[in-house]
């Protein structure tokens, strides 16, 4: 069995054919997956999708591009949204420095009160960085909490090994076909005792899959090719993976 432990099947175009994408996936043996949140909205939407099917599981959180569109109460709802059953994390919260689509002089404080929240319930968290290596680095530090995965890595392998040392997980998507050098490295640096896989559907399809919607059941293609990156069987990378997003997550 696989886990996707980040896709948004509460995104378009995934949630009009919700139904189909999970028989897909549980056919091509993903039977669990983690529906993410980026707003109280699409939070949500995420945990009706959780109520309704029994091996889907919510988050709960503010991305970076949305917290400009927080309103007054925000944490304190994420905070009673956490309380679901089947809301396994916080997330995806984090720093995007990138796109910048929210001012940076909110990203980062909004950042560090969703983390002391995971901090003070003990639940895990999912962490969006881009182009904030140093940014995200320091608040972890700083809040001093670390039961975090940084999804879609982007970073380089340096930057793996240290946030591993401090007790960190790493995840990739379709990102780790696209023959870039530095992902490539960057998966051969991390144990894979502490590596979960991913999806982030609808976004980043494996290479084989460029130029359509990505999917859950797009999952196998990833772990097929962490196993050839780091010359272990698939059956390894499956199995491993796996007991890595049940304890992380506990499934």
């Amino acid at each position: 069995m696989f886990i996707d432990t980040h896709c948004h099947l509460n995104y378009q175009p995934l949630l009009k054919n919700a139904e189909a994408f999970l028989e897909e996936a549980y056919n091509n043996n993903v039977q669990k997956i983690i529906c993410v949140a980026t707003d109280i909205q699409n939070t949500l939407t995420a945990i009706k999708l959780a109520d309704k099917y029994d091996f889907v599981y919510a988050t709960a959180g503010f991305h970076p591009h949305d917290i400009k569109l927080a309103k007054n109460g925000w944490l304190e709802e994420i905070e009673r949204l956490l309380q679901h059953d089947k809301v396994v994390a916080i997330g995806e919260i984090g720093i995007d420095f990138y796109r910048d689509y929210s001012p940076r002089e909110l990203q980062l404080p909004f950042f560090t009160k969703q983390l002391e929240l995971a901090k003070s319930l003990n639940i895990p968290v999912i962490i969006h960085n881009r182009n904030a290596d140093n940014e995200t680095r320091d608040i972890i530090n700083k809040v001093d909490y670390y039961n975090s995965v940084l999804h879609c890595f982007g970073s380089n392998a340096e930057y793996a090994e240290e946030m591993i040392k401090n007790g960190l997980h790493i995840s990739f998507t379709g990102n780790v076909t696209y023959g870039s050098k530095k992902t490539e490295k960057a998966v051969k640096a991390v144990p894979i005792e502490k590596l979960m896989l991913e999806t982030d559907a609808p976004f980043l399809s494996p290479a084989s899959k460029r130029g359509k919607t990505n999917v859950p059941a797009n999952i196998p293609l990833i772990a097929e090719k962490i196993a050839e990156l780091k010359e272990i069987s698939i059956d390894e990378v499956e199995l491993i993976t796996t007991e890595n997003a049940v304890r992380f997550f506990n499934l």
